[in-house]
Order: structure tokens, then sequence, then C-alpha cells
């Protein structure tokens, strides 16, 4: 099993340090929200909490993935960051994907690439995309990012995009893994057809145990079982021992663990020492003993 840390939408200027702390407990991933923007007035509602409330967003800081991550990077050495999940298709694809080359030429493939649709509809007005047709843009920007790694001439002819044969250079080694999030059949079949891995975004293990039961069926079906595929989960389950066999039971790769459960609304006051030191204790009680 593997082990990420998430910083929970904290202080900007903890990152650092509770980065470099994570890499010397042994912690193998350290993972980063996504969000462009709080909008003053919006209907939406947000799925992955009991009251669809988005009332804990007013205020959290929320930096730049694409900034943070070299930032951070720069000043540890083999941490594998990844981010659960940036909103996909609101971005425009070839400047992602050169961002994307870029910064996983830099850092050595440290990153792997968690992406979903978003939510809400107001980050799309607001970037100036379609809401209409999101699920069909995202699977386009995904077949563009994989071709700009080839380092080849790559040109794309779609609903949505049409690139004329062009090139980036320089570009990883690897291709970028693409972990795709959602707890929807829809996602659920992006993954297991064209994912490198899903990222759940919470809930009780049973819960998710059906989640993928559903992706290991699909992925039958798509004939896509024998690829690699990864598995991060946020559970109450990573707190036991007993708990990560049953996740490692049910196909979970990479367990994603956090300290406080940002969905409440409440802000981060917590000091840098403070979460050291439940990182210090879950090495101690669980990294440890598994």
């Amino acid at each position: 099993m593997r082990f990420s840390y998430h910083a929970c939408m904290c202080p900007p200027d903890q990152y650092q340090t509770l980065a470099q702390t994570a890499e010397k407990l042994g912690f193998d991933g350290f993972t980063l929200p996504d969000s462009i923007c709080y909008p003053e007035i919006a209907d939406t509602k947000y799925p992955y909490n009991a009251d669809g409330s988005r009332q804990f967003l007013e205020g959290t800081p929320f930096i730049e993935p694409f900034v943070a991550i070299p930032y951070l990077a720069a000043t540890t050495e083999k941490i594998r960051f990844t981010t659960s999940v940036t909103k996909l298709p609101i971005r425009n694809p070839v400047i992602l994907a050169k961002q994307l080359t870029s910064m996983n030429h830099l850092i050595k493939e440290r990153f792997a690439f968690g992406v979903g649709i978003s939510p809400w509809k107001e980050d799309f007005e607001i970037c100036g995309v379609p809401w209409e047709k999101r699920g069909k843009r995202m699977d386009e920007m995904i077949a563009i990012l994989r071709g700009f790694h080839s380092g080849e001439y790559f040109s794309y002819e779609g609903e949505f995009f049409n690139i004329p044969a062009c090139k980036m250079n320089p570009v990883p080694k690897k291709t970028t893994p693409i972990l795709i999030g959602g707890h929807a059949d829809l996602a659920l079949k992006r993954a297991a057809k064209i994912g490198d891995g899903w990222i759940h975004a919470g809930g009780d293990s049973d819960t998710l145990k059906g989640y993928i039961d559903k992706i290991n069926h699909f992925r039958e079906a798509f004939g896509t079982l024998d690829k690699p595929f990864e598995i991060h989960a946020i559970t109450a389950d990573s707190f036991s021992v007993d708990g990560i066999k049953r996740l490692e039971e049910i196909g979970v790769t990479e367990c994603i663990v956090g300290f406080r459960d940002a969905y409440k609304g409440e802000q981060d006051n917590t000091d840098a020492q403070a979460k050291i030191d439940l990182m210090n204790w879950y090495k101690e009680n669980i990294m440890d003993k598994c």
C-alpha cells in the first residue's frame, strides 16, 4: 500500500514544511486540491458533502497546482505529487499540455495528474467554456495531453479541438499518468476506459467497494484489465491497520490521508507542528505496522 498526505487546504505557507516532512516520514505522495475562484452568487450544489453546501470554500486558500507543485518539488527529492482533482474541461488543452510536459520533465516524472469535470456550472461560465458536452470535451483533452507527450509532431481533429501538426520540447521520459475522479457511472466508465487510475472523493468502505467493483466490470468490458491501474481512496479505513488490509483486499493502491474534514467549512487554524505530530502518529501507528 502507498500512502499520500493531503494537506486539506491548509495555509499555503505550511505546504513546504509539510511536503518535506511527509517525504522524510516515508509518505509516498502529497496531493493538492484545485479551485479557480469562488463566485459570489451560484446555484450549483456541491455533490460530495451531505447538504450540498459550497460554504466550506468561502475564504479557503487554493494555490494553483501548476505553481505549487514545482515549488514543492524543488525542495524535495522523491515524493510524488498528485492533484485531487484538477478541473480539466475548463482549461485549454494545448497550454495545459505544455505546462504538464514542462513540469514533469523538470521534476523527473514525480507528478500524476488527477482530473475531473467540475460539478459547478459556474466554473465553465467564468472561464468562457460551454457546460454542454463537457464529458466529451474532457475525453478529447485527455487524448491531446497524451499526444503531446510523444515529443513528435502531433495533430488532432475532433468535435471541439482541431490542432495542426506540432510538437513540444522537452517532454518527460514517461507519459504523465492520468487519474480520473468522480463517482457517477460516466466517470467510472471514463476511468476504466481511458484512465491510468481512479481517485475516490470520500465515503465509507462499503460504498467504495461498490465503485471499485463497477470499475473492474467496466475495465473487463473495455478490455483494459491487463493495464496498470491505480486506485486512490480517502476513507476512515485508512486509520487502522485492519482497515488498510480491507482496502488492499478490495484493490486500493494508495490511501489519501488527511487529518481534518475540510468540507465542514471551518478554517484551518492549526499550526504546522500540530500537523507534523499527527503525521508522526500515523507513521508509527499505521504505516510502520502495515
